[in-house]
């Protein structure tokens, strides 16, 4: 099987940090957060891999090189000018019918086969993992109605969306929908997807999840990694 890691961003909200290291080296414990990622991606059968890369691409290219080092092949795509989150798809090579694509610092517990088997289950063109993320509100939200008449208070709710966690699953035919050297976001793709009535589903997953792209969420997972590296690479 086959898995797409991007990890061509710059990391603005890491700085300054990602002013040295590009996001997907930053460390938790004693490896960095890809690390994680391609290991994790090996134990659930994903053989080849290939990395998008842009910003400090050497960095990443010299401390992974060819994945020999966790029996992976390792491949990297070059984008020379910003494409989006999903624009860089269209210029890998040989892609396999099915593959996952995801971003390169995400700490997870998520099965990776059963994500795909999902998928070719459902037939999908995109599937998208879907977890439950609660938010707090800091604020007493008020309820009007049209004449301004306050007819609730709700002090600090707590609020639950179904977000992305950043892990996706494509049917090769979505290539179709990708432009070649055309700047393309996913959520701009999965709205073109379901004008076009294609396939679209959502994989719930209830384990752990945490997107280190925030410092305060890097700090998190490095506590939590330690605590809990046995559920990430057991």
């Amino acid at each position: 099987m086959q898995a797409v890691i991007l990890a061509g961003g710059k990391g603005r909200r890491l700085r300054p940090y990602t002013l040295v290291l590009p996001k997907p080296l930053m460390p938790i414990g004693d490896m960095p957060i890809l690390e994680v990622v391609i290991r994790q991606l090996k134990k659930y059968g994903f053989q080849k891999i290939t990395i998008t890369v842009d910003y400090l691409a050497e960095l990443l290219e010299a401390y992974f090189r060819d994945g020999s080092k966790w029996n992976v092949e390792i491949a990297y795509s070059k984008d020379y000018e910003p494409l989006g989150t999903a624009g860089p798809i269209a210029s890998i090579k040989d892609l396999e019918h099915n593959f996952i694509v995801m971003n390169g610092d995400i700490l997870t517990t998520l099965d990776y086969s059963k994500l795909m088997g999902y998928h070719i289950k459902e037939n999908s063109m995109i599937t998208i993992a879907v977890y439950d993320k609660n938010v707090n509100i800091d604020l007493g939200i008020l309820k009007l109605n049209e004449n301004d008449e306050i007819y609730d208070y709700i002090e600090k709710p707590t609020l639950k969306y179904q977000v992305s966690t950043g892990i996706y699953v494509f049917n090769k035919k979505v290539l179709k929908y990708i432009k070649k050297n055309e700047y393309l976001d996913f959520p701009d793709l999965i709205k073109i997807l379901i004008k076009n009535n294609e396939r679209v589903k959502g994989f719930h997953f209830s384990g752990y999840w945490l997107d280190i792209g925030r410092r305060e969420d890097h700090e998190k997972a490095i506590e939590e990694f330690e605590e809990l590296k046995h559920r990430f690479l057991g």
